[in-house]
């Protein structure tokens, strides 16, 4: 088994959770109130703001083309989610860049930049795949289900293309990475983060 299939396989708690939660189950049956989700979009794209910064840092320690060419490509995916959010904000009067970031978004965040600018590419890649293969994992349970008005964006993340950066970052991570406590703790904590992203939104105030 792969270091990336092996961490992912050892998270399958977390992704559970995930998949059950209620924010998430919202979103497939289009019971989700508008206020939560427009919520979450805006500190969705506060949190994807730093993310783009985690993957230019892992370009800036690259030490072979192969590597700085994989986490451009990244890069450019996440300018991709960011329009899609453009978009939700646009039609639902969401002004981007008055986000104040919750905690929980804050919390994210700072593990990112914190783990880009101290750890090395490999620590890097344990702490962004999580974000890429629980959201590829997400689209593609949900699409057979789900309906309303946030159809889009499970469709967004089941697309095969999201599921090919999940799994460019997954080959990065296997490629670059040692098994190491560090590399572990990265991907355990990303993926905590992950679930602590969805009870905050699930708790927004104002979404009834």
């Amino acid at each position: 088994m792969t270091l990336s299939a092996g961490l992912w396989t050892e998270s399958a708690d977390l992704a559970a959770a995930a998949l059950d939660h209620p924010f998430v189950t919202g979103i497939a049956d289009g019971t989700l109130p508008r206020g939560r989700f427009a919520g979450y979009v805006a500190q969705d794209a506060f949190f994807l703001e730093a993310f783009a910064r985690a993957y230019a840092l892992g370009v800036a320690h690259s030490r072979d083309r192969a590597t700085l060419e994989a986490l451009a490509d990244l890069l450019a995916g996440v300018r991709e989610e960011l329009r899609l959010h453009d978009g939700y904000a646009a039609r639902w009067g969401i002004d981007l860049a008055a986000v104040s970031p919750a905690p929980a978004t804050l919390a994210y965040t700072e593990f990112l930049l914190a783990t880009a600018a101290l750890g090395d590419v490999g620590e890097v890649c344990a702490a962004t795949t999580p974000c890429m293969r629980l959201y590829a994992h997400l689209g593609r349970a949900l699409v057979p289900r789900a309906t309303g008005p946030y159809r889009e964006w499970v469709d967004t993340y089941a697309d095969p293309g999201f599921a090919d950066l999940a799994a460019t970052l997954e080959a990065l991570l296997d490629r670059v990475a040692a098994d190491t406590p560090a590399v572990r703790r990265a991907y355990r904590r990303a993926m905590e983060l992950e679930l602590g992203f969805f009870d905050s939104a699930w708790g927004t105030v104002g979404g009834q």
